[in-house]
Parts: structure tokens; sequence; C-alpha cells
């Protein structure tokens, strides 16, 4: 079937970055670290590729992933992840993982060496928040984080709790507004 030049979608539009995978695609949330908002105070966020084995990125479809011990860690210009929970795969025969094993993440040289400048200073720790993937490839979403004190966990409930009651409150208003 003929289709006319005009009518054909042009090439370098947003069709093409989401087929490229360029700052766009869909994000499938496989697993997040909840705990890990709550305990630290989120710096900044870093976007990284994960290096997995085929049973690695089969059971992360699966689910069932787990970030909760997670940490990264710098060695030797290298990011790598540690005791991300990833189960074995149950089809997998004896290529299968270790649910346990360290993973490199990777990511641009620049970010490398400002992670690891910053984690020198007291305080400061790379957390990963979440797995997901983009466009069919695996990320992990890290932060340079800083750890919270209690009063500092009490007071972020605190204020999550008065947000919640006004966004009740407002909400109950506007039910009233239209009710009448």
């Amino acid at each position: 079937m003929y289709v006319p030049k005009e009518s054909q979608p042009k090439q370098g539009g947003s069709a093409a970055k989401a087929r490229d995978g360029e700052k766009g695609g869909k994000r499938k949330i496989v697993a997040q670290n909840k705990k890990a908002r709550h305990d630290y105070a989120i710096v900044d966020t870093y976007e990284a590729g994960l290096v997995l084995t085929g049973t690695e990125v089969k059971s992360l479809r699966e689910g069932q992933t787990s970030l909760t011990d997670g940490f990264v860690q710098i060695d030797r210009g290298e990011a790598w992840l540690h005791n991300a929970h990833i189960p074995e795969y149950h089809q997998g025969s004896w290529t299968n993982h270790s649910a346990r094993r360290k993973r490199k993440l990777l990511l641009h040289r620049e970010e490398i060496d400002k992670l690891a400048a910053k984690t020198q200073e007291t305080g400061h720790t790379i957390v990963p928040l979440a797995l997901y993937f983009k466009d069919g490839r695996a990320k992990a979403e890290i932060a340079l984080a800083r750890g919270k004190k209690e009063y500092d966990k009490r007071q972020t409930l605190r204020e999550q709790q008065d947000r919640r009651e006004s966004d009740r409150a407002i909400a109950a208003a506007r039910r009233r507004q239209r009710g009448v």
C-alpha cells in the first residue's frame, strides 16, 4: 500500500526518542527501598545501569526482589551494588546466579568520581532506592544520602501526618461545597 510522504511520521521526533530510549520511556518498577527514604535524607539521585546475568533478569521480571539491606560501594573506580537480594530463578539450571552477589553498576566516570568524593565526607553513603526496567533494560536508582537522627525521623513522620490531615480537610471542604 502506498502512503504519501507527507503523512508518514517524521524521524527524530518524540516517538523516535522513546524508541531509542533517550530521556524517556516507561519505568516498570520491580523493587523499591522504602526504608532508605525513612532512614536517610536524600541529597542527590542517580540512574545506573546494572550488569546482570540472564537468570537474574528473568528473576527480576518475576519480582520478589528486595533492596532493604542493599548498599553501594565504590571500589577501584567502579560502583558495586552489595546485598541486593535477587532470588534464584526457579527454572534455572546449574548456570543460576547467587542471590546476594555483588553487581556492577554502570555510571559515567564523572558521576563515580563525584560519588566517591562525597562518600569520603562523614555521614554520607550511597543507597539503592529502586530497581526497574526502562526500555527493556534493568536500571537502579541510587542516591547519595545522609543518615537521619531519630528526632529527624520523628519530624518527617509528623510533617507527613500534618500534610495528610490538611489534604483530608481540604477534600472534605470541597465535598461540602459541591453538596450545597
